[in-house]
């Protein structure tokens, strides 16, 4: 299986969008797009994957990601600045968590207790998000900067869905490792900005 391929770069790059708008999401309204949600969840369970687009289950699952995506990279000026500041930090927490293997060694034992879970409770079971937010807590969050969440504060003050945005940005931690492992770099996406433009369109058309 060929990674490295701008469909690839593109899916995971969706990925990473989808997980900052469902952080923007639960901490404005308390509330976030189920589909897109299991899908995100989903994907930090699927450690075994047969491709990229296993990783969300289908292409469908990161048809919220490529919608925000193309409305990011629409036009001249950043249309959410908010969600692009948290698709950024995720991207360079990343690289930073990769140099970390005793973290990195704890996600994959969280992950692996995740995972039994949700065979007995379901993806979107609160026990699974208790799971994968505290799983964040103890590990990407103690890496600098933290990523500052921003909305109202009767959301933020809520256990539940503070565990429910940590998650989202454990599932955009895993898709801007899967970015990388797709050859994707912060240089690649600025000079190829066009062709990935191109790719989210064909790519939303495969879904219309």
């Amino acid at each position: 299986m060929q990674l490295n391929t701008t469909t690839n770069q593109t899916i995971a790059l969706a990925g990473i969008a989808q997980a900052a708008a469902l952080a923007q999401q639960l901490a404005i309204s308390g509330q976030a797009e189920q589909e897109a949600m299991q899908a995100s969840v989903t994907s930090i369970l699927k450690v075994d994957a047969e491709d990229v687009l296993d990783v969300y289950s289908g292409l469908a699952g990161v048809r919220l990601g490529l919608s925000e995506l193309s409305t990011q990279l629409t036009g001249n000026r950043i249309a959410n600045p908010e969600q692009a500041r948290y698709a950024a930090s995720m991207v360079f927490l990343e690289k930073q968590l990769s140099n970390q293997p005793a973290l990195l060694k704890k996600i994959s034992q969280g992950i692996d207790n995740a995972q039994a879970q949700s065979e007995h409770f379901g993806v979107l079971h609160e026990n699974i998000f208790a799971n994968l937010g505290d799983l964040y807590h103890s590990t990407v969050s103690t890496l600098q900067p933290r990523i500052m969440i921003n909305g109202e504060q009767e959301y933020l003050n809520r256990n539940d869905i503070v565990n429910k945005i940590r998650t989202v940005l454990l599932a955009g931690i895993r898709s801007a490792m899967l970015w990388r492992q797709c050859g994707g770099s912060r240089w690649k996406f600025l000079l190829f900005r066009k062709k990935i433009q191109v790719e989210i369109q064909q790519l939303l058309t495969q879904l219309s």
